[in-house]
């Protein structure tokens, strides 16, 4: 179920809401005002294994390389020192 981060026009509120229809603005929880806005909100996912927050003993992806090589990103090649 979408939860929406909106912001009251009138007192500068920010708020969640669940809402079932993604054009509805609720009205404000703190002011009562119609006048809200959906602000644009952070997205996170997952994809599978260990989020970076979980405290898993994962090792961190390695750092890009800055050698120059053109044949990776990473610096993990052979061609790469």
């Amino acid at each position: 179920m979408p939860i929406f981060e909106y912001q009251c026009d009138d007192c500068g509120n920010e708020f969640e809401e669940l809402v079932f229809d993604r054009d509805e603005c609720p009205p404000c929880p703190k002011c009562a005002s119609a006048k809200t806005s959906k602000l644009m909100s952070a997205v996170r996912s997952k994809v599978g294994g260990a989020s970076p927050d979980s405290g898993s003993d994962s090792a961190p992806a390695p750092a890009a390389s800055s050698s120059g090589c053109a044949g990776c990103s990473g610096g993990n090649c052979s061609s790469c020192h």
